[in-house]
């Protein structure tokens, strides 16, 4: 069949069969998977500098890279395993308007580093022990579906402690709409304080306010 089609419809055929097999499997596609249609991958390498296919991370690729949002693409990478924290889970939460450029996602120190060697969207792991990582994780709705993410009390926690990591403006919003939050829990926020150690940050930089 190849022989009869011309260069080009050679071309729209392999796209074509590509395109079925991301749709398929929900977005993304292993290189593997590519190969097996027959696709070698100099051609796949082409595709990619044409703007065909699209690289998301190591050995994995897609074509609708623009009909799905960062959030989906998000919960398709880390969904199983990832943690929303930091500026992230404050966006979720609505204390922040403006959706940060990066997404903040707590993980297992032991996890592979090569699953954050992605182009898009941009993410910034935060490598946690495995006994600290699922302190205070509730679930909250997103992509269309459930993720985890910390509670508000832990975010504050790690806000504090992480607060050179943080933009000066992120962090005065997302303490302050903490603080004007009716829904807070003070006694979860000084045991989650102790925990992380940082009630002394806690108690001196927000307990005023409380």
């Amino acid at each position: 069949m190849e022989m009869l089609l011309s260069r080009d419809e050679k071309k729209q055929y392999q796209l074509e069969q590509i395109n079925d097999l991301v749709e398929a499997n929900g977005g993304l596609v292993k290189a593997s998977d590519i190969d097996a249609l027959g696709v070698d991958y100099r051609r796949v390498l082409k595709f990619v500098d044409e703007g065909y296919l699209i690289r998301v991370k190591s050995g994995y690729y897609t074509t609708k890279y623009f009909e799905c949002d960062e959030d989906q693409w998000i919960y398709k990478l880390f969904g199983e395993d990832g943690i929303l924290t930091m500026e992230s889970a404050l966006y979720v939460y609505g204390y922040l308007k403006d959706r940060p450029y990066k997404w903040s996602i707590a993980i297992n120190k032991n996890t592979s580093k090569s699953r954050f060697n992605i182009d898009y969207p941009i993410v910034e792991p935060y490598y946690t022990e495995p006994e600290v990582l699922e302190i205070g994780v509730t679930e909250a709705d997103f992509a269309g579906a459930k993720m985890k993410i910390y509670t508000k009390e832990r975010l504050i926690c790690d806000f504090l402690k992480y607060q050179e990591k943080v933009d000066r403006e992120d962090f005065k919003k997302g303490v302050w709409a903490y603080i004007m939050d009716e829904n807070k829990d003070v006694a979860k926020l000084m045991e989650y304080a102790k925990e992380r150690k940082v009630l002394k940050k806690v108690q001196s930089m927000i307990g005023v306010w409380l």
